[in-house]
């Protein structure tokens, strides 16, 4: 049974800096940081598959935010800077079990609530 808890939202100036965190339990292959805002389909953030490796990111974050796994932990990081109001949206944790790739398609299978990012 996989559950997924994210925290660390919250707002802040452009240009500055957030850390997300993910209680991921029981993930078993692939995780990932999605993230959304309202009218907009869900965005794939960054990917990577469980214990940290292979790490994918969208364009629009590369250079920007890093994802990480701590796997003694089961906990998911997405740390975040030079942020710019465009990153502002809800960021959802996400995991999949085996597939062929962590990033693109399909669709994960579990997700987190959500936690609000909000850059001014």
């Amino acid at each position: 049974h996989v559950q997924l808890v994210e925290s660390g939202g919250g707002s802040v100036q452009a240009g500055g800096s957030l850390r997300l965190s993910c209680a991921a339990r029981g993930a078993t292959y692939c995780l990932g940081w999605f993230r959304q805002v309202p009218g907009k389909e869900r965005e794939e953030v960054a990917t990577v598959y469980v214990g940290g490796h292979n790490a994918n990111y969208a364009v629009s974050v590369k250079g920007r935010f890093t994802i990480s796994h701590d796997y003694a932990k089961d906990t998911l990081y997405l740390q975040m800077n030079n942020l710019k109001p465009e990153d502002t949206a809800v960021y959802y944790c996400a995991a999949a079990p085996w597939r062929r790739s962590c990033s693109g398609a399909p669709p994960y299978n579990y997700w987190g609530q959500g936690t609000q990012v909000t850059v001014s």
